[in-house]
């Protein structure tokens, strides 16, 4: 087989690439790029497990960068077993065919566990004192030790919440360049988080995000004259484009307000209940999963859902199957926002008993996704909190707002507009300028096997 790279740019759509990407300009105008049309969901692990087994999320279940456990009643988000995918991956396929094929995958998400050769992704230590220490995970175990000998330690604070930069993908472009020279893997996949974060915070303003734009360039331009060089085929790909949002759906809080949805008060602050509430929504960027513990509420729950403004599509569960999300970790209802909208996790109804996770960077305790990590109350309260760290005093982080509005940018919905569509850019032309997720298992594939 070939040896083949597949670059991952996050939040890259067509709309993006020009003055401020020179690099990606220059480089498309000797190559072909295409749109993909969304799926449903189109958010970072759904999309992601597409692209390497080549079904949708009815067959490989992963509905959403988390859901809801029917069985242990709680919402997990950004679980990182590879066995939650429940179908064959393109590198399994592949070893099939070809016993000296191996493969890299360098922060793409399902990571552990995975029958890939070599792999590297965030796992902070959680240590006992309640510290969490920036650190990751590979296989081979060793590699974790030679990366941040070679490249310092994981920059895990720079690549989520209010304090990313382009450092944490630098790194991971890094890692990747030494784990093909130590390994020379027949594929490697690379996932480049920096340009989402922008997207998310200030929409389309390029203004705000130019900078963005030319580090993100800098760091592919790298990594394309890197595996140019070895003689790679490379497939320059996204997941999803980001369009401007300006209106947060509280979905939780219009299901608290008719009765459906229950929470526990603990020391003053309320938590949401899910095994107890009749209906519960688990947000996920532009699309929600809206899980019915009552039978009987169902009707009442289509109502006050299809009832909200900024909502546009509800599928129930024979409707799903039109959009291939019928998988049973899916909710009774799929909901979708409109263009302008996107849905949040809040669930209380008074800041002031909102859960101390909620304005700390806490993506596993949360009931759903939350982009305000990415802002933060104060620069000031966040120098505080890090002397009391320094001087070896607790601290808790708790520097994240509560204002929804802050958002500026999603993605997980249908967009139509091409502009603002996923693309996939290689140095071959395709059947079509708009692909389905599912083709791009196919291209990769065709740039791995074809002489």
């Amino acid at each position: 087989m070939r040896k083949t790279v597949v670059i991952n740019i996050v939040g890259l759509s067509s709309s993006l690439i020009g003055e401020h990407t020179p690099f990606l300009k220059k480089y498309i105008s000797g190559a072909h790029l295409h749109t993909i049309r969304p799926l449903l969901p189109g958010v970072t692990t759904s999309v992601q497990s597409t692209y390497l087994t080549g079904k949708y999320p009815a067959q490989h279940g992963i509905v959403g960068n988390g859901w809801y456990d029917r069985t242990d009643c709680e919402v997990k988000f950004w679980k990182q077993s590879n066995k939650l995918v429940q179908a064959e991956k393109i590198w399994e396929r592949a070893k099939k065919e070809d016993p000296s094929f191996t493969c890299a995958n360098m922060f793409w998400w399902y990571n552990m566990y995975s029958s890939a050769d070599y792999s590297v992704t965030p796992r902070p230590n959680y240590l006992a004192d309640g510290r969490k220490i920036p650190d990751c995970y590979s296989q081979p175990a060793g590699l974790r030790d030679e990366l941040q000998q070679e490249l310092g330690q994981f920059p895990l604070f720079k690549f989520w919440g209010p304090a990313t930069d382009i450092s944490s993908t630098q790194w991971i472009a890094d890692a990747s360049v030494y784990t093909d020279k130590k390994y020379d893997p027949t594929l490697t996949l690379i996932y480049l988080p920096h340009l989402d974060y922008g997207l998310q915070k200030w929409g389309q303003n390029l203004e705000k995000i130019s900078g963005d734009l030319k580090e993100v360039d800098k760091v592919v331009e790298g990594l394309v004259g890197h595996y140019s060089a070895n003689g790679a085929r490379i497939v320059i790909l996204s997941e999803y484009g980001i369009t401007n949002v300006s209106r947060p759906v509280h979905i939780n809080r219009a299901l608290r307000e008719r009765g459906l949805l229950a929470v526990r008060l603990e020391r003053g602050l309320e938590l949401l209940d899910a095994g107890a509430s009749q209906a519960f929504a688990v947000a996920d960027h532009q699309v929600a999963h809206v899980y019915v513990n009552d039978p009987a509420a169902m009707g009442q729950v289509r109502e006050i859902v299809e009832s909200l403004k900024g909502v546009e599509l509800v599928l129930d569960r024979a409707a799903q199957e039109d959009h291939k999300i019928h998988h049973e970790r899916a909710g009774d209802f799929v909901v979708m926002a409109d263009e302008q909208s996107w849905f949040t996790y809040y669930f209380w109804l008074d800041d002031a008993k909102a859960p101390d996770y909620a304005r700390v960077v806490d993506i596993h305790k949360k009931p759903g996704y939350d982009p305000v990590e990415l802002f933060m109350t104060s620069k000031a309260r966040a120098a505080y909190k890090l002397l009391r760290k320094k001087a070896g005093l607790r601290y808790v982080m708790d520097v994240i707002p509560l204002d929804a509005t802050l958002i500026k940018g999603s993605h997980g919905r249908l967009v139509t507009e091409r502009a603002y569509q996923p693309v996939l850019i290689t140095k071959d032309a395709w059947r079509s300028k708009e692909l389905t997720a599912p083709d791009v298992y196919h291209i990769i594939w065709q740039q791995l096997t074809r002489e």
